[in-house]
């Protein structure tokens, strides 16, 4: 990594914005790793675990334009330290009183959602302190925060095995409550801070079809992760046979591997273009879709499709935020907050689909081939946009850094 960027920008601050987002990712996707159990006990059918895991998803996408407004009126400090109150007091209710039926999961998925919004927060709080040229790495390093899902698969069957899946919430305040005391003293807000948008600017931003092109190409390689992310550990499970820890192990390998991946997608744009690297990961993540999709006869061949297409989105992901503050600089904290809504919508779209098409036709297949599907739509469309992009905002003229 280039000598320069350590010395741009304000490193505590980038450290709490990983921290934030790493521990919040963790509790956003809590449920997906902990359904196994929590369906035998709820007895839920395979579309209510679906629903189950893909809620704290959309309830964080949606929530996301929310933490962005709030971004934008009280700095994004002060809105982190909000989003982590509500997530420690939702988890400490759910840990002291229980989740007894399916609604409750879903009501406590809700609140998880303020988890998920965290992105709208970690993002342009890191994001403001650097220059153009190292918009990728610093909001990779940010966004490596995704590595919280790997806690949250790695830890949570097995604490669940040990203590019970409801305790597995209390156990979870403890690294929340310490990550938002260290949050609280180091963040810093930067002092290149846009002024606040009124609600008629968000909807001029919608305007522009720049917006909605970065909106989906994020509801792709974020939406693929996370719905993944949030229904692996059921997909082994059922698959394979294999026990909720197990299946958990293998879920966070793959989790890591996207995680891993996201600051090196965004170094990568950096150096070759947002574009390019994007045109490169959708082609391959298609082909890796469609392969999953038929199923493998083994658990092996099955990680061996399964860990690549998490790392390629997660690439991705680094991608498109390389190319994001580019295009839109001074609306960073309404943008963020609407790409990442798309992302997480994408997310509870495949989580919520896999279910359902599993009760319906006894098989993830038809689930996992539309979303491939989406990567080559993904490819036409940044092939059409492509030309436009690096003649106007994103020429060497514009900007300093490679669209």
């Amino acid at each position: 990594m280039q000598k320069s960027f350590w010395q741009a920008g304000h490193k505590p601050t980038l450290f709490s914005a990983f921290l934030y987002f790493d521990l919040s990712f963790m509790v956003w996707v809590l449920l997906g790793p902990l359904a196994v159990q929590m369906a035998v006990d709820l007895q839920l059918t395979a579309a209510e675990k679906g629903m189950m895991v893909a809620t704290p998803v959309l309830a964080g996408a949606l929530l996301r334009i929310v933490m962005g407004v709030l971004v934008d009126h009280i700095k994004p400090k002060m809105a982190g330290l909000v989003g982590q109150v509500i997530v420690i007091i939702a988890l400490t209710v759910a840990w002291l009183h229980g989740i007894h039926n399916f609604q409750q999961s879903l009501m406590l998925g809700i609140f998880l959602g303020f988890a998920g919004a965290s992105f709208a927060v970690a993002l342009p709080l890191a994001s403001r302190w650097y220059p153009p040229e190292h918009q990728g790495t610093a909001l990779g390093i940010a966004g490596a925060g995704n590595s919280g899902t790997v806690f949250a698969a790695l830890f949570a069957p097995g604490l669940a095995v040990l203590f019970g899946w409801n305790n597995v919430f209390g156990l979870a305040l403890i690294p929340l409550l310490i990550v938002f005391v260290i949050y609280a003293i180091y963040a810093k807000d930067s002092p290149d801070t846009p002024p606040a948008k009124s609600l008629s600017q968000y909807v001029t931003i919608l305007r522009d079809k720049d917006a909605w092109w970065f909106m989906f190409f994020y509801s792709v390689t974020f939406g693929g992760f996370v719905g993944l992310a949030s229904s692996l550990t059921i997909y082994f499970n059922d698959l394979y046979n294999l026990g909720p820890v197990v299946a958990g192990y293998c879920t966070a390998a793959a989790v890591f591997s996207g995680s891993l991946a996201r600051p090196i997608g965004g170094m990568i744009a950096d150096r070759i273009g947002g574009i390019r690297t994007l045109l490169t990961m959708y082609a391959i993540a298609a082909l890796l879709l469609l392969a999953m999709s038929f199923g493998q006869p083994n658990l092996t061949s099955s990680l061996s499709i399964v860990i690549p297409v998490m790392a390629v989105l997660g690439m991705g992901n680094g991608a498109v935020f390389q190319l994001v503050p580019q295009r839109f600089r001074k609306e960073i904290g309404v943008m963020t907050g609407l790409v990442g809504m798309a992302g997480g919508i994408g997310g509870f779209y495949l989580a919520a689909s896999l279910g359902w098409f599993k009760q319906i036709t006894g098989s993830y297949q038809l689930g996992v081939l539309i979303f491939a599907g989406l990567a080559v739509l993904a490819i036409i469309g940044l092939a059409s946009v492509k030309t436009r992009w690096r003649t106007t905002w994103g020429s060497s003229t514009a900007t300093s850094a490679k669209v």
